[in-house]
């Protein structure tokens, strides 16, 4: 906890779910909320709008440090993201955005530069982070730490799903491959791999709907003193 300003810190890959329970957790607390992989998906994005190739380590760093973005609500209560003014909210959700912030987070002189700016979100009453190294190195001191995972065959059909019915074109058998090389690259990358912290809960949301797994994630907010 930074400044005793509680965080709870939820990790782990893309498809368990995480992004839909740190909002929910947030919203239920009145916390704030950090996205932190949208931070890495509007540096992968900017470098293809300012033309920085992602295997320029020195530019891509170079991007991030200069990074401006914005998050905003709208109406709905959806997060909208703004790179430089530019609404780039659908654009990072895509499976090549995912990509991009995969490639991005390999590279220490980024996760360098978004470090202090995750942090920097940690303000009262609390803060919902959700990552990849939310629990292992942006908040280490964070009071209650979870690492939600699921099999890759269930998360490549969630994600299967959600992109279809955004009417995206997508292919189950390459989504799945895709998924399965990013786990790769982001747990066996020395910068930061995604890994459970020691001291981590973790839930495997294969089997479970997002209402069990918000039940079982309110529930050890409850245990800790948190609510």
């Amino acid at each position: 906890m930074a400044s005793g300003i509680p965080v709870i810190a939820i990790d782990g890959p893309s498809g368990v779910g995480k992004g839909t329970i740190s909002h929910m957790l947030a919203e239920s607390l009145n916390w704030h909320y950090l996205d932190s992989g949208a931070l890495y998906r509007v540096t992968g994005c900017a470098c293809a709008i300012e033309g920085v190739h992602l295997d320029d380590e020195a530019g891509v760093t170079d991007v991030a440090r200069n990074l401006e973005v914005r998050f905003q609500l709208d109406h709905n209560g959806e997060v909208l993201v703004f790179y430089q003014g530019l609404d780039v909210s659908r654009k990072i959700r895509t499976e090549e955005g995912g990509r991009g912030a995969s490639r991005v987070g390999a590279i220490a002189g980024v996760r360098d530069a978004l470090l202090q700016r995750q942090r920097e979100f940690c303000r009262a009453p609390g803060l919902v982070a959700d990552g990849r190294d939310m629990g292992t190195v942006v908040f280490p001191r964070a009071a209650l730490k979870m690492f939600l995972t699921a099999s890759s065959q269930v998360r490549a059909k969630r994600r299967y799903k959600q992109l279809i019915t955004k009417g995206e074109s997508v292919n189950l058998p390459r989504l799945l491959e895709d998924i399965k090389e990013r786990d790769l690259r982001d747990s066996s990358r020395d910068i930061s791999p995604l890994v459970p912290a020691e001291d981590a809960v973790i839930i495997d949301t294969s089997e479970l709907s997002i209402e069990q797994v918000f039940a079982e994630v309110s529930r050890l907010v409850e245990e800790k003193g948190l609510r």
